[in-house]
C-alpha cells in the first residue's frame, strides 16, 4: 500500500487518516497537523522523506501562481528545506486543474452550470484557479484579499485589479512569516466575523475554509460556498448557519474532503514518478479516476 501525510500548520484537532482506493490501488492518507509549531513541522518532514511515497504541504503554500507567473514563499519553502527524495506537493497544482474546472466537473450535481448574481471570495490570491472559476459564474465579484491578508478594508472588484494587485504585493509578501500569512494552530478556530455587508451581498462564497470559517456570519441563509478542506463538524456548523449549498472542490471520504494538497500528493503517489504532476497530467488522471467535487444541500 502507497502512503501519502500531509503535515499541516493547521490544528490537530483536524487531523485524520482514511484508506483511499484509486483504480484499484490503495493509498493511506494521514493528516497531521501541527498546531502552528513550524519546527515540529520541519522536523516531521525531515523525518518521513523517503519514507512515504508522496508528502503533502498543508497550511500554508510554496508557491502561488498567479496569471502565468510564480511566485516563491519563502515561509513554506523553508518548511521543506531538508527534504530530499520524496515529492513535497502544496496543492497548488489541483488548485489551477481541479479548482478551476469545479463548476464544470459538478454541474451535474447542480443540474447545470450555475450562474450567481453576486460573489464574494475571501482571497482570490492563493487559489487563482478557484478565483477564476468563481467569475466566469457570476455577475459580479468582490475579492477580499487586501481586507482579510492586510486588514485594508478596501474591495478587489474584477480578476484584472486581482491579478494587478498580485504583481504589486507578491513580490514583497512572499518574504513574511506563515503567521502574517495565514491562521495557524488554534487562531483558526476562533470565529470573528468580519465585513458584513459582503458576506451579505453574496449569493456565492468562495475561498479557503480556513478563511471563510474565521470571519464568516452567523446567518447564511439561501447562500452556496464553494471552498476546500471541510470535517463533518464544519458541515454541521454550516447547516446550523443556514447554509444552502456547499461544494467542496476535492471528494469527500469518511465525512471530510481533505485538502488539495493531500488529494494531490494522493495522485502523486499514484501516478508513482516521483516527482509533481504537471497540469496535463493532473487533468489527465482527474477525468480517468472521475475525480470530482463534493456537492450538498444542507438547507432547502
Amino acid at each position: 500500500m502507497k502512503r501519502v501525510v500531509s503535515v499541516s500548520l493547521g490544528s490537530s484537532s483536524r487531523d485524520k487518516k482514511v484508506v483511499l482506493t484509486l483504480d484499484g490501488e490503495e493509498i493511506s492518507l494521514e493528516r497531521i497537523g501541527v498546531d502552528g509549531d513550524e519546527e515540529k513541522a520541519r522536523r516531521l518532514f525531515a523525518e518521513l522523506d523517503g519514507k512515504v511515497d508522496a508528502l503533502g504541504v498543508g497550511g500554508v503554500e510554496l508557491n502561488l501562481r498567479v496569471a502565468g507567473r510564480v511566485y516563491k514563499l519563502s515561509s513554506g519553502h523553508s518548511l521543506v528545506r531538508d527534504v530530499k527524495t520524496t515529492p513535497a506537493i502544496d496543492g497548488a497544482g489541483l488548485k489551477h486543474t481541479l479548482e478551476r474546472r469545479v463548476f464544470e466537473l459538478a454541474a451535474a450535481e447542480l443540474g447545470g452550470m450555475p450562474h450567481y448574481r453576486s460573489a464574494f471570495v475571501t482571497l482570490g490570491i492563493d487559489r487563482f484557479g478557484m478565483a477564476q472559476a468563481i467569475a466566469e459564474v457570476s455577475d459580479r465579484v468582490v475579492f477580499g484579499d487586501l481586507m482579510f491578508a492586510l486588514g485594508i478594508p478596501i474591495p478587489v472588484n474584477s480578476i484584472g485589479q486581482l491579478i494587478f494587485l498580485g504583481r504589486l504585493l507578491l513580490p514583497i509578501l512572499r518574504h513574511l512569516p506563515i503567521s502574517m500569512l495565514y491562521p495557524t494552530g488554534e487562531s483558526q478556530e476562533v470565529i470573528e466575523p468580519k465585513y458584513q455587508k459582503y458576506w451579505d451581498q453574496a449569493e456565492l462564497i468562495g475561498g479557503d475554509f480556513l478563511y471563510i470559517r474565521k470571519h464568516m456570519p452567523d446567518d447564511l441563509s439561501g447562500k452556496t460556498i464553494v471552498t476546500n478542506t471541510t470535517t463533518e463538524r464544519d458541515v454541521e456548523l454550516l447547516r446550523e448557519r443556514n447554509l444552502r449549498w456547499l461544494i467542496t472542490t476535492t471528494p469527500r471520504y469518511e465525512g471530510r474532503s481533505f485538502g488539495t494538497n493531500m488529494m494531490e500528493a494522493a495522485l502523486t503517489a499514484y501516478a508513482g514518478k516521483g516527482r509533481a504532476l504537471t497540469d496535463a497530467e493532473l487533468n489527465e488522471l482527474i477525468d480517468r479516476l472521475n475525480i470530482r467535487p463534493s456537492v450538498q444541500r444542507l438547507n432547502d
